[in-house]
C-alpha cells in the first residue's frame, strides 16, 4: 500500500499502520523523495549536520586554527555545541553558526519538496522532532528554516515538538487507542523502537484532567541500547517482552489502572496485519520477513494484562511522534511532522474534528447533501 494513498479504516482496535485514527487521518508517512544526489531525507539528518560542521572546520584545520582541536565532528556532543553558542570563543561560535545556517538551508530545501507533493498540499504547520531537536542548535536551525521559508512566501509555521523527543514517541501511542480505553484505565504501556535503542514506558493518560490527552505524561521508562548488544531478532523480542512485564509489575505495585493495551512506534512502513513492509533495516535481525510479526510475538508473550486480553497497535515511529502533538494542533486543519534523527521521518495529518458527536467527514458530507437537496 502506498504511504501517500492510505486506505481510511474505521477507528477501533483493528488495523496496524491505519490511515484513520481516532483524532486524525494520516494522509501520508515515510515518503521517500529522491533527487539527483539520492534520498532527500539524507540532506537533513543528524549525519548531514555533522558533515556540514566538518566542512566548516576543514579550512581552519589546515591553518592549525580549528577551535575543536582533533576531536572528530561526529563525536562532539550536542551539549558541547550548545555551550559554544553561549560561550566566549568567537571562532568556535562562528563555526557552529555557519553549520546551523547551512543546515537550515538544507532543511528548508527538503521542506519545500515535501510541501510540493500532493500529500502535503495545504499544510499549515510542521512540528519538528527527533533527537536533533533536543538541543539549542536544533531549535535555532528550526527557527532559521521557518524564516527562510516565510521569506519565500511559504505560509507555514515550523515549531519544535513540545514533548522531549525521548518521550514523544511513547506519549503519541495514546492516540492510536480508541477513547473508550481511557474511561476505565489511567495508563497504558508504550514502546518506541529505533535503530539504536528500544524504549518502553508506562504512560499516564491524564484523561480525567484533560479529555484531549494534553496532560499525558511518561511515569517511568526503560531504555535498552540494543545496538551495543547486537541481539538476534528473537533475542530482541524476548528482551522487549521482559521489559514490558517489568513495567506491568511496577504499574500494579504503584496502583495504576493499566489498560490491556500496548502502543508501539516502529520504523518503516507498517502493514495492517502488523508486518513491516520496508524501512526496518537498522533493527536487529530481519524484521521485514513475512514470517515475523512483532505484535503477534508480543501477544504470545503477554496474552493478558490484568483480567483482559492484550490488544496491540503499531504504527510508524514518525507518525507516533507526531501524534503526541494532536492536542496542540487543534487550531489548524492540516499539519505535518519531520523527525530529524539517523534519517528524516515524516508524516502528514488532517484533523478529524468533532461536531455534535460526528467526525468532520460526516459533518461535511451532511452539509453537501443538504446543499444539493436545496438546489
Amino acid at each position: 500500500m502506498a504511504t501517500d494513498e492510505l486506505v481510511k479504516t474505521t477507528t477501533g482496535i483493528a488495523a496496524h499502520g491505519a490511515g484513520r485514527l481516532p483524532s486524525v487521518d494520516v494522509d501520508s508517512f515515510n515518503i521517500e523523495i529522491k533527487d539527483e544526489d539520492g534520498f532527500l531525507g539524507d540532506r537533513a539528518s543528524k549525519g548531514a549536520f555533522r558533515a556540514i560542521l566538518e566542512r566548516w572546520r576543514k579550512p581552519l584545520r589546515k591553518s592549525g586554527e580549528d577551535p575543536f582541536g582533533k576531536e572528530a565532528s561526529e563525536e562532539i556532543s550536542k551539549k558541547t555545541l550548545d555551550a559554544i553558542l553561549v560561550g566566549d570563543d568567537t571562532e568556535a561560535w562562528a563555526v557552529v553558526h555557519s553549520a546551523i545556517e547551512d543546515f537550515a538551508q538544507e532543511l528548508a530545501y527538503v521542506t519545500r519538496r515535501f510541501l510540493k507533493t500532493k500529500a502535503w498540499a495545504k499544510t499549515e504547520r510542521i512540528v519538528v522532532g527527533g533527537g536533533f531537536r533536543d538541543s539549542r542548535l536544533g531549535e535555532l536551525a528550526i527557527a532559521r528554516t521557518e524564516i527562510i521559508l516565510k521569506a519565500e512566501d511559504f505560509k507555514i509555521d515550523l515549531v519544535p515538538i513540545r514533548a522531549h523527543p525521548d518521550e514523544a514517541g511513547l506519549i503519541g501511542t495514546l492516540h492510536l487507542a480508541p477513547s473508550w480505553i481511557f474511561e476505565a484505565h489511567d495508563s497504558i504501556l508504550a514502546v518506541d523502537i529505533g535503530g539504536t535503542n528500544i524504549r518502553c514506558g508506562l504512560v499516564e493518560t491524564g484523561w480525567k484532567k484533560a479529555k484531549d490527552l494534553s496532560k499525558a505524561k511518561v511515569v517511568t521508562s526503560e531504555l535498552w541500547r540494543h545496538a551495543d548488544d547486537e541481539p538476534t531478532r528473537e533475542g530482541a523480542v524476548k528482551r522487549l517482552t521482559k521489559m514490558l512485564k517489568g513495567l506491568i509489575t511496577e504499574a500494579e505495585k504503584d496502583g495504576y489502572k493499566l489498560a490491556p493495551f500496548i502502543g508501539i512506534a516502529c520504523p518503516g512502513v507498517i502493514n495492517a496485519d502488523g508486518s513491516i513492509e520496508k524501512g526496518a533495516q537498522n533493527l536487529p535481525g530481519n524484521w521485514e520477513s513475512s514470517k515475523f510479526n512483532l505484535p503477534a510475538s508480543l501477544i504470545e508473550g503477554i496474552p493478558e494484562i490484568g483480567e483482559h486480553d492484550t490488544a496491540i497497535l503499531m504504527h510508524n515511529d514518525g507518525v507516533v511522534q507526531g501524534l503526541s502533538e494532536v492536542p496542540f494542533m487543534q487550531d489548524v486543519d492540516r499539519w505535518g511532522v519531520l523527525t530529524i534523527g539517523t534519517g528524516l521521518g515524516n508524516a502528514r495529518f488532517t484533523n478529524r474534528r468533532k461536531d455534535n458527536g460526528k467526525d468532520r467527514d460526516s459533518t461535511e458530507n451532511g452539509k453537501k447533501k443538504a446543499k444539493s437537496d436545496k438546489e
